[in-house]
């Protein structure tokens, strides 16, 4: 039907072919054929006036009474719910004076139009409320997310995450890494906790894998040499916080060492640095911060990195309590980088040679005091977003460290059993890729950087 309608449209518009708004400009006094979401539409006498949308843009439509387009046309218009989608066929004009659409120095003189898709009229919430931050609540937006998908905001989110994993991936393989694809259902656990999703393999236990850090050490040791990874984890923690998701997209890397774990630190710290400074040209991004209430963040081209043991000094300065042997709580977190922005004006920064004892077992300890290890976590805005280590590459030590930590050596054995045969030293890290687009942004809790987040209470839609 909608290609019958179409047909007869075209029949009496030269357009022939669907253009996108952002040809509208180039089409001045010449006939067009765009489709859209009706946003608003107001008729008085014999005009009408429709609001249409597409994504980011939005451009004033002209309806006048005539032979084609009678008095029903126009009523029949202004009675379309808003987010309908239609088809305008019509000619690009310049207006007579700049309307409040973001295409404001253009409007189309509607030819003919047809309706492609009508929505109901009742709506989860208007796209009006929408824009407002704190008029409706994140449930509410989870529960009609495609609704609130529509939104500037978050239409600004998602293409930020596109371009982040195409930067990482296109950065990396400049680099000589090969992208590899691990398997999600394992055996054993990835990180030495017990925090798993257990599902049935055949009979068997089988876990939703928490990393591919197994596996990606398995591909160094294959001789892949430099390899990273962009794909979904799984964490069955019992966390109602901002910052934690039961499903998020992990974007790891490892790679072979030449010295130490610094070579990894270095190049995830340059390579964040020129993704920052390319988020930092964006002007769209001024939606985001405008809607959150927030401000950008700093960042330093050269490295900003302090020991575990210079952190926890910093903290104990301004008079918070923090054992060097002990990890750093969030709270701490929060505090150290409220410290490190006003005494090095920086958002973002690294912390290494964390205790041993609370890195997974496969760190590797270092050589001149084995209480802390060859590793490290990436912050931004004082949350973590990234965590890494240099890893022990001995069969016998990392066996012996497994069971110290109580990690079940038959569920890792084809793991383990890969350090027999020669193992190069190498490091890498993962990093969370809705929790780097959240902190980048100020976004006040992970859930909106997730298209359809997973924690403990949702999983729908």
């Amino acid at each position: 039907m909608i290609k019958s309608l179409l047909r007869r449209l075209q029949s009496t518009c030269q357009a022939s072919e669907l253009s996108t708004f952002s040809h509208i400009s180039l089409k001045l006094n010449e006939s067009i054929w765009i489709r859209g979401r009706v946003h608003k539409t107001r008729v008085k006498g014999n005009i009408g006036f429709l609001i249409l949308r597409n994504q980011l843009s939005t451009v004033q439509c002209c309806l006048f009474k005539s032979d084609s387009l009678p008095k029903s046309s126009l009523k029949y218009i202004e009675s379309l719910p808003n987010e309908s989608i239609i088809d305008i066929y019509g000619k690009v004009t310049k207006s007579e004076k700049p309307t409040s659409c973001s295409i404001s120095d253009y409007e189309i003189q509607v030819q003919k139009y047809s309706l492609v898709s009508r929505s109901q009229e009742m709506l989860p919430f208007s796209y009006e409320e929408g824009l407002i931050a704190d008029r409706v609540q994140l449930k509410t937006r989870l529960d009609s997310r495609v609704m609130d998908l529509r939104l500037p905001v978050n239409f600004t989110i998602f293409q930020l995450t596109s371009i982040l994993c195409d930067y990482f991936r296109r950065s990396l393989l400049d680099r000589n890494f090969i992208e590899i694809h691990s398997p999600k259902i394992i055996e054993g656990v990835s990180e030495g906790g017990s925090e798993v999703f257990i599902t049935d393999y055949f009979g068997r236990k089988a876990c939703l894998a928490q990393s591919p850090q197994l596996y990606k050490q398995m591909a160094i040791l294959g001789d892949l040499d430099k390899v990273f990874e962009i794909g979904p984890v799984f964490r069955a923690e019992n966390s109602n916080t901002h910052r934690h998701l039961c499903e998020f997209t992990g974007l790891d890397i490892e790679m072979t060492l030449v010295y130490d774990y610094l070579e990894v630190v270095k190049l995830v710290y340059k390579m964040f640095v020129k993704i920052f400074t390319a988020f930092d040209e964006k002007k769209e991004l001024e939606v985001v911060y405008k809607h959150f209430g927030v401000e950008k963040i700093s960042f330093k081209e050269d490295l900003v990195m302090f020991t575990f043991e210079e952190a926890c000094s910093l903290l104990r300065e301004e008079g918070f309590t923090q054992e060097v042997l002990h990890d750093i709580s969030q709270e701490n977190e929060k505090s150290l980088g409220k410290i490190v922005k006003r005494k090095f004006n920086t958002d973002f920064y690294v912390v290494h040679r964390y205790p041993t004892m609370v890195r997974p077992f496969y760190t590797k300890p270092c050589e001149d005091n084995m209480d802390f290890s060859c590793s490290f976590d990436f912050f931004l805005r004082g949350e973590e977003i990234a965590s890494g280590s240099q890893r022990i590459h001995d069969y016998e030590e990392l066996k012996k460290n497994a069971l110290q930590r109580s990690v079940n050596i038959d569920s890792i054995q084809s793991y383990l059993d890969c350090f027999k045969y020669g193992a190069y030293p190498h490091g890498g890290c993962g990093l969370g890729l809705e929790r780097v687009i959240m902190l980048y942004l100020g976004i006040p809790n992970i859930r909106y950087a997730s298209m359809f987040p997973r924690d403990p209470k949702r999983l729908n839609p």
